[in-house]
C-alpha cells in the first residue's frame, strides 16, 4: 500500500482572472472527439521529485513534469534540475531557503502566468486556458491535443494511503477532518476509466469518481516546443486564440 503521508502539497487557494481565457472558445466543430486513451508518459523513465518531498512546491513540479514530457515526445527528454525547480519556486512562490515559514506554496494562476512572460528553464509557454473540470471531453482534448493539463486537486487524508486515487465512503469530504490539501499535478494520460498524472517522482492513476470529487482547477498548456513540432491542431482555431491574447493587458 502506498504511503504518501511525508509528502508535500503546496498548491494554494484557487485564484480567478476575468482575463483567462477559457478552452472551449477555441475548439471548433470540426475538432474530431478525442480518442478512447491517450498516454504521453512513454518517453519518460525517471521523473524526479523536483524537491516536492522536502518543499511545498507542486506548482513548479508539476510544470516541469510538463517540460519532460513535451520534450521527450517532441525531441530529447529535458529534466529541470533541482537547483532551477527551487530558484523558480523562489522567484514565482517567495519561498526563502532556510526560512521555513515561507514554504506555503503556490497560486497555479499566476505560475502560468510568470512562466508564459518569462519561460522555465528555456521552456516556453505560448499560451495557457482554463479547462472545464466537469467536462471529461475537454480534458481529454486537452491532453490528447497540448500533452496533458495542468491541475488542482482538493486532496483527501485517505489519498495518503491509496495505491489508486479514488473515492472513499465517509473518507474525504474537501474540508473539516476529512481534507488534507490542495496539491499541484500535471496529467499526461486518460483511459475509459481513469486518468494519471504525475507526482512525487511517478505516475499516479485516479479514478473517475476521484476527479470528478476533488479535481477543482484544469488548464490546457500551450507549449512553445509542442506545438513547434506538432503544428496546432486541426479543429482547433489557434489565430483567435493568438489574436484574443494579443488583447490582454
Amino acid at each position: 500500500m502506498a504511503d504518501h503521508s511525508r509528502m508535500k502539497l503546496g498548491r494554494k487557494a484557487i485564484k480567478t482572472d476575468t482575463r483567462t481565457l477559457m478552452l472551449s472558445k477555441y475548439l471548433t466543430p470540426k475538432l474530431p472527439a478525442p480518442p478512447p486513451k491517450a498516454d504521453w508518459t512513454k518517453g519518460v523513465t525517471q521523473w524526479g521529485m523536483m524537491l516536492n518531498d522536502t518543499l511545498g512546491d507542486c506548482t513548479i513540479a508539476g510544470a516541469a513534469h510538463a517540460v519532460q514530457v513535451w520534450s521527450a515526445e517532441t525531441g530529447t527528454m529535458a529534466t529541470v534540475p533541482d537547483s532551477i525547480v527551487q530558484s523558480y519556486y523562489e522567484k514565482w512562490d517567495g519561498y526563502v531557503p532556510g526560512d521555513p515559514s515561507t514554504d506555503r506554496g503556490g497560486v497555479e494562476l499566476d505560475v502560468l502566468a510568470d512562466w508564459r512572460k518569462h519561460g522555465l528553464n528555456g521552456h516556453k509557454l505560448l499560451a495557457f486556458a482554463g479547462a472545464s473540470m466537469k467536462n471529461l471531453v475537454e480534458i481529454r482534448q486537452a491532453i490528447a491535443l497540448f500533452g496533458g493539463v495542468y491541475i488542482g486537486l482538493a486532496l483527501p487524508i485517505t489519498a495518503q494511503n491509496q495505491d489508486v486515487w479514488d473515492v472513499v465512503k465517509n473518507g474525504g469530504a474537501h474540508a473539516e477532518k476529512g481534507s488534507w490539501g490542495g496539491h499541484c499535478v500535471f496529467v499526461p494520460k486518460y483511459d475509459a476509466k481513469s486518468l494519471t498524472c504525475i507526482t512525487w517522482g511517478q505516475p499516479k492513476t485516479m479514478t473517475l469518481a476521484f476527479w470528478k470529487k476533488y479535481c477543482d482547477e484544469a488548464y490546457a498548456l500551450l507549449g512553445k516546443n509542442w506545438l513547434d513540432s506538432k503544428g496546432s491542431p486541426g479543429g482547433f482555431n489557434k489565430k483567435q486564440l493568438e489574436a484574443d491574447l494579443a488583447g490582454i493587458k
